[in-house]
C-alpha cells in the first residue's frame, strides 16, 4: 500500500520528520518497504534561476550559436553560449547555472557544468520547456514576461509544488483498519500519546451539512441484504465533469492513481482517504430511476468500463437498473453507465458489502481493483455515510451543482457490536511486559476501542467497527505490543522449543533414499510448480482445473511430470546448458469425475545431452535408452525390491512387479518435444513411488558374511536370430534355481556375415559359487551343459566357439 506524506501530515496535530515517521510505522507493524521522492515536476526546478539576457552577438565560429551574457540577479553575470534561434538581449528566460541538475521531460538528467564552446566560455544553459520538464516545445528557449523578477527561484515563480514522498508499506492482510490515510494517522497518533505523553487526535476533514432537494428522484431496492448489509447512495444535479484541480491530481499522483476526471478523482481520493470505496453513476443511464442490488443471472453477458465482456455467475453480486446490470458490486464499473464529459446529474453510491462475495467474484473474473482489494478484507460499516458526505462536499465544491434527492440509507440490520473481557494479567502474559493498567487503556481508547467497564484486575471493552480482525482478548494484547512497539519486545535470552513426534510419512524413507543415490550419481534435483498449462495436456478429461487461476497459462494441476521437466531442460538448452541429468520427486493430480480428485507421487528422471564427455581413452557418450534402463536396475535394488519383471514398451521397457508398474523408462517422442522447441533426444524414467514403497516395505533383507570360497566365471556365446530379444535368454537364465547360480551379464553382441545374415551373437557371462566349500570344474561344467541344452532347446541357439 502506499501512503503520501504530505496527504499524511494533513490529519496529524504537528508534523512528523519522514525518517521518524519511518520508524514509528515499521515499529507499529506497518512495516515500510521503501520510500520515493514524489514531484509534480521531475526535479521540481531545484537550482534553475529567472535571468535576464544583456547581451547577444553571433558566434564566430558557428552559425547557429549565440554569445550571450546574462544577469543572475544581484550582479551576478555569467557567459552563456546557446543554441536557440530566438534567443535576444533583454528577454527574461529560465537559466540553469553552474551546479544545477536539469531534468528533462524525455530522457536521462545532466549535471551543468563550466564549459568551452568552439573556444568561448559557457557558464550556464539557457532553457526550453522541454529541457527542463515544463512541456515538450524545443522551437526554442522560453522567454517569460518581462516583470519576472530577476534572480528569483524558477520553482518559486512557477509555483511548483512541494515534493512529496511516496511511502511503500507492507500492509499484512488484517489490518483493514491502515489501508487509509487516516487509519495509519490513527495509529501513528496512538504511539505519540503512548511514547510522548500527547493527547493527540487525528485531524478529520471538515464535513458539513448540505441543503436536500428531490428533483432527481431514485428508488433503491437491497434484494440480498446478506451480501449487502448496507447501501446509501444520493443524487447531485448540474455536475461540470472536468479536470480536477492540481492539489487532487497531486495527491494521487504521488500513490500512484492515474487521474481521470474531477468526480473519478473525487472518489478514488475518499477510498484512499477514509477506506471506503464509493462509486458514481451518470444519473440520467439510470432506466426507470432504479436501483436494484441482487445477485446476476448465470451467464448474462455484462460489458465492464474497459469494454470487456465477461460471463456472470449467479454468485455475483450486481447493481442493476430497471433493464440491466450498471456494475459489478464492489469491484468493477460497467461501460453503459460510467462518468463521461458530457455527465451533468450524477447518483453516488457508498455501500457496505459481504467480503467473501467481493473476493468470490474478484477472483474469478480476474478483477483487481482497489475497491474489491478494501471489500474483500472488510471495511468499516459505519464510515459508509462518512465517506458519502465526505465525497459530497468535495463534488459540490470541485464540480458544482446541487443535491438533489434525500440521501438514502437501507440498513435494516445493523451488525452486532463485538464485546471483549480480559484481564491486565493475560495481556501482560502474552505481552511479556508488565504494562500498566492506565498505559493498556489509553492504547486501546486511542485506536478507537470503547472501555465498557474496568475495574483492578481486568476491563471489558467495545470493539471499533473498523478492526474486522479483532475478535479475542489475544488481539487486544496485539494491539497493545504493536502501539508500544514491535521492536521494544523484550528477550529473555532463552530458546525453548518443543518437538515433532509426527511420525514419518510412509514413503518418506524411499524419497531419500532414491533422492540420496541420483544425486552421488550427478543427477540434480529439480523443483517445479504442480500448476501448469493444460495445453501440454491435449484431449485430456481428467485433469484439475483451477477456479482462480492466476493466469491463463497457469490453468491445471499438472497430471503428468513429463512436462514440467521437459519446461526445465527447455530453459536450460536454451542458454547452452545442453548435457542435462534431472529428477524430481514430485505430484501429479487427476479427477475420475467432478469432486473426486486424486493425488499420485511420482518420480521423473530426465536425461539429454552427452552421458560421458570425450577423453583422451574414450570417446563421448550420449544419453540413450540404455542409460535410462540402467538406472532403475539400480535404484530397485538399493530398495531392496526383487522378482521384478521386465516388459518392452514400443519406446522404452517398463519394470513390473506382480500386477503393480513400479517404473517405465522411454525415449520422449519428437512432436512432445517441439511443442518445447527442443532439438535434441530426451530420456525419461517416471516411477510410481506408492507401488514402489510397498515394494520396498514388503522386501526382506538378510544379510550374510561375505564368501571365502572363490568364485568361477564361464563364457558362453549364443548364436541367434536377430529377431530374439534380449528378455527371453534372460528369461531362461533366471529359471535355474541351483543354491551356486549367483547371476550372470552380457557383455558382447556380435553381427557378421560369417554367423549368418539374419544371426547375431551374443556372449554372456555366468558366476557360480558356493558358500561353504570351492565348487569343482566338474560341477560347473554340468550346469553349464544343461544351460547349453535349455538354449538350444527353447530358442533354437547354437554355442559359437
Amino acid at each position: 500500500m502506499e501512503i503520501s506524506y504530505n496527504w499524511l501530515m494533513e490529519y496529524l496535530p504537528e508534523p512528523v520528520n519522514i525518517d521518524d515517521l519511518s520508524n514509528i510505522l515499521t515499529s507499529i507493524g506497518l512495516e515500510v518497504e521503501s520510500i520515493e521522492k514524489s514531484e509534480a515536476i521531475k526535479g521540481s526546478l531545484e537550482g534553475l534561476i529567472i535571468g535576464k539576457v544583456l547581451s547577444r552577438e553571433k558566434h564566430p565560429d558557428a552559425d547557429k550559436l549565440s554569445l550571450t551574457t546574462v544577469e543572475l540577479g544581484n550582479g551576478n553575470i555569467v557567459p552563456i553560449v546557446c543554441g536557440a534561434p530566438n534567443v535576444a538581449a533583454g528577454q527574461t528566460v529560465v537559466v540553469a547555472p553552474v551546479g544545477a541538475t536539469v531534468y528533462p521531460t524525455s530522457g536521462e538528467p545532466f549535471l551543468i557544468k563550466k564549459a568551452k564552446i568552439r573556444g568561448y566560455a559557457s557558464e550556464g544553459m539557457i532553457c526550453a520547456e522541454d529541457e527542463i520538464g515544463l512541456g515538450k516545445g524545443h522551437e526554442g528557449i522560453m522567454v517569460l514576461p518581462e516583470d519576472a523578477p530577476v534572480g528569483a527561484a524558477a520553482a518559486t515563480y512557477f509555483n511548483v509544488a512541494a515534493a512529496d514522498m511516496t511511502i511503500s508499506i507492507g500492509l499484512t492482510p488484517n489490518r483493514t483498519d491502515a489501508m487509509s490515510h487516516i487509519g495509519v494517522a490513527r495509529d501513528v497518533c496512538a504511539y505519540l500519546n503512548h511514547h510522548k505523553g500527547t493527547n493527540y487526535t487525528v485531524q478529520n476533514p471538515a464535513i458539513k451539512p448540505h441543503e436536500e432537494g428531490a428533483s432527481l428522484p431514485v428508488a433503491v431496492t437491497i434484494e440480498d441484504t446478506e451480501a449487502c448489509p448496507r447501501y446509501m447512495g444520493t443524487c447531485i444535479k448540474g455536475v461540470q465533469v472536468t479536470d480536477s484541480p492540481e492539489w487532487l491530481q497531486l495527491r494521487l499522483k504521488a500513490i500512484g492513481l492515474r487521474p481521470v476526471n474531477n468526480i473519478v478523482d473525487i472518489t478514488n481520493f475518499v477510498l484512499h482517504e477514509y477506506g471506503q470505496p464509493l462509486h458514481a453513476f451518470d444519473y440520467d443511464k439510470i432506466s426507470g430511476k432504479k436501483v436494484i442490488v441482487k445477485k446476476a443471472t448465470e451467464g448474462t453477458v455484462f460489458k465492464t468500463l474497459d469494454e470487456k465482456e465477461i460471463k456472470l455467475q449467479s454468485s455475483d453480486l450486481m447493481i442493476c437498473d430497471a433493464e440491466a446490470g450498471m456494475c459489478i458490486a464492489g469491484v468493477f464499473g460497467g461501460l453503459n453507465s460510467g462518468i463521461t464529459e458530457g455527465t451533468q446529474n450524477i447518483f453516488l453510491e457508498s455501500a457496505y458489502f459481504d467480503p467473501k462475495t467481493i473476493r468470490r467474484t474478484s477472483l474469478f473474473h480476474g478483477l483487481r481493483t482497489d475497491a474489491a482489494t478494501h471489500f474483500e478484507k472488510g471495511v468499516d460499516i459505519n464510515l459508509v455515510p462518512v465517506a458519502l458526505q465526505r465525497a459530497v462536499g468535495l463534488i459540490l465544491e470541485l464540480a458544482g451543482g446541487t443535491l438533489a434527492a434525500n440521501t438514502i440509507d437501507i440498513y435494516p440490520a445493523a451488525l452486532p457490536e463485538r464485546h471483549i473481557a480480559t484481564t491486565f494479567a493475560y495481556i501482560n502474559q502474552l505481552c511479556g511486559k508488565a504494562y500498566s493498567q492506565e498505559a493498556i487503556l489509553n492504547i486501546l481508547k486511542n485506536l478507537g476501542f470503547g472501555i465498557l467497564t474496568s475495574d483492578a484486575t481486568g476491563f471489558k471493552v467495545l470493539v471499533p467497527t473498523n478492526k474486522a480482525d479483532v475478535h479475542q482478548a489475544a488481539d487486544l494484547a496485539e494491539e497493545v505490543l504493536r502501539i508500544d512497539g514491535l521492536d521494544n519486545i523484550n528477550f529473555s535470552g532463552q530458546i525453548s522449543m518443543s518437538l515433532n513426534t509426527r511420525p514419518e510419512p510412509a514413503d518418506r524413507k524411499w524419497k531419500e533414499k532414491i533422492a540420496n543415490h541420483l544425486c552421488h550419481m550427478g543427477l540434480h534435483e529439480i523443483v517445479t510448480n504442480s500448476i501448469t498449462n493444460s495445453r501440454y495436456y491435449p484431449g485430456n478429461e481428467h485433469m484439475v482445473k483451477m477456479l482462480n487461476n492466476l493466469s491463463s497459462e497457469l490453468d491445471v494441476m499438472r497430471p503428468e511430470l513429463m512436462e514440467s521437466g521437459l519446461e526445465v531442460l527447455a530453459y536450460n538448452i536454451n542458454r547452452k546448458q545442453q548435457d542435462l541429468m534431472l529428477f524430481e520427486l514430485g505430484n501429479t493430480y487427476s479427477q475420475s469425475e467432478i469432486g473426486k480428485y486424486k493425488q499420485e507421487a511420482k518420480l521423473g528422471i530426465w536425461l539429454t545431452g552427452t552421458y560421458r564427455n570425450q577423453q583422451w581413452l574414450s570417446k563421448a557418450e550420449p544419453q540413450s535408452i540404455y542409460i535410462a534402463k540402467g538406472l532403475v536396475p539400480q535404484l530397485l535394488a538399493i530398495s531392496g525390491i526383487q522378482k521384478t519383471k521386465e516388459n518392452l514398451l514400443e519406446n522404452g521397457i517398463e519394470w513390473v512387479r506382480g500386477k503393480a508398474v513400479l517404473a517405465k523408462a522411454v525415449k520422449i517422442d519428437t512432436d512432445k518435444l517441439k511443442a518445447f522447441d527442443i532439438k535434441q533426444e530426451v530420456y525419461y524414467i517416471e516411477a510410481d513411488i506408492k507401488a514402489w514403497t510397498e515394494a520396498g516395505d514388503a522386501a526382506k533383507v538378510k544379510y550374510s558374511e561375505l564368501p571365502k570360497f572363490p568364485a568361477m566365471k564361464r563364457d558362453l556365446a549364443l548364436v541367434v536370430d536377430k529377431s530374439l530379444s534380449y528378455n527371453k535368454i534372460a528369461a531362461i537364465a533366471q529359471q535355474q534355481k541351483w543354491p551356486s547360480f549367483q547371476g550372470y551379464e552380457l557383455f558382447d553382441v556380435f553381427e557378421s556375415e560369417k554367423i549368418g545374415a539374419d544371426k547375431k551373437s551374443l556372449a554372456l557371462s555366468f558366476t557360480f559359487q558356493l558358500s561353504d566349500r570351492t565348487m569343482t570344474d566338474e560341477e560347473v561344467d554340468d550346469m553349464m551343459q544343461t544351460l547349453i541344452k535349455t538354449f538350444e532347446k527353447e530358442i533354437g541357439a547354437s554355442i559359437r566357439l
